[in-house]
């Protein structure tokens, strides 16, 4: 599977972006996909994630819950990442990566990664 995040941009504070992570392969649906993010210097963070197949199950870190939202369009081979009431501190890097087998908040159990897509959100 190859990902490729896109939908960076820059924007104000309280405004909106939404990211997007288009995969190939015929398969990916069977993956599970999260969203990360990584500030220089820093560990990658868990941002979000959502299951296999339909995506009924999604998981938030706690920073992001009520505010950005993860969703995916199998027809499209897409997940989102619908971030609103941006705030700078979500300035970074996000990255998005798919698990063939479980649904996890450890970056370490994620198989691919695709490039990160930079936000910068100014005060």
């Amino acid at each position: 599977v190859q990902l490729q995040a896109s939908g960076g941009g820059l924007v104000q504070a309280g405004g909106s972006l939404r990211l997007s992570c288009a995969a190939s392969g015929r398969t990916f649906s069977s993956y599970v996909v999260g969203w990360f993010r990584q500030a220089p210097g820093k560990e990658r963070e868990f941002v979000a994630t959502i299951s296999k197949w339909s995506g009924s199950g999604t998981y938030y870190a706690d920073s992001v819950k009520g505010r950005f939202t993860i969703s995916r369009d199998n027809a499209k081979n897409t997940v989102y990442l619908q971030m609103t009431s941006l705030k700078p501190e979500d300035t970074t890097v996000y990255y998005c990566a798919a698990s063939a087998v479980l649904i996890t908040r450890r970056p370490e159990e994620y198989d691919y990664w695709g490039q990160g897509t930079l936000v910068t959100v100014s005060s």
